[in-house]
C-alpha cells in the first residue's frame, strides 16, 4: 500500500512575504477607496489636505488606506448631507466646547430652514389651487405672506 504525504514548507522569508501581501490586501489604494465610497479621489485628497481625513500610510509613494477610511468618508458625506460646511465639519471634530457651540448654531440654522421649507410647501400647495393669474395678487397668499413676516408670539 502506497501512502502519499503532502508537505507545505514555510520558510521564514515566505512568512514575511505573506504578511506583506496580507497588509497590502487590507490597505487599499485611493482608487479603490474612491470606488467603494463613490467619492472622487480628488475629494479624498482635498479632505486630507484640509485635515478632515488623516494622512494615509504610503507604500512606494502610493497612498494606502485602512478599512476605517471608508467609514470616515461615509461620516464626512453624512455631515455634508446634513448641511455642514467643511469648516463646520472641522469644528465638529474639535474639542467638546467648540463642537457644542457649532452644533447649537447649526441646529438653529436647520430649524429656520425647516420653517422656510414649510412656507415654500404652503406656497406651492396654494399655487396649485389658486385661481389668480398672478399668485402675488391673491389676497389669501398675501395674507399668508404677512403671517410669515410676523414673529410667532409663542416662540
Amino acid at each position: 500500500m502506497l501512502i502519499s504525504l503532502q508537505l507545505e514548507l514555510r520558510f521564514k522569508s515566505n512568512t514575511r512575504i505573506d504578511q506583506e501581501q496580507e497588509d497590502r490586501d487590507v490597505h487599499m489604494t485611493i482608487g479603490r477607496l474612491a470606488e467603494i465610497t463613490k467619492v472622487p479621489a480628488s475629494a479624498i485628497r482635498y479632505w486630507e489636505r484640509h485635515g478632515l481625513l488623516p494622512a494615509p500610510e504610503r507604500e512606494g509613494g502610493q497612498r494606502r488606506y485602512p478599512p476605517e477610511a471608508a467609514e470616515r468618508i461615509t461620516v464626512l458625506r453624512t455631515y455634508q448631507q446634513a448641511g455642514l460646511s467643511l469648516v463646520e465639519i472641522r469644528e465638529f471634530q474639535r474639542d467638546q466646547p467648540h463642537r457644542e457651540a457649532m452644533i447649537r448654531a447649526k441646529m438653529t440654522e436647520l430649524q429656520q430652514r425647516l420653517i422656510d421649507l414649510d412656507h415654500a410647501q404652503q406656497l406651492l400647495a396654494h399655487a396649485l389651487q389658486c385661481s389668480e393669474q398672478d399668485i402675488v395678487g391673491c389676497p389669501k397668499f398675501r395674507e399668508q405672506m404677512a403671517a410669515w413676516q410676523t414673529p410667532d408670539p409663542t416662540s
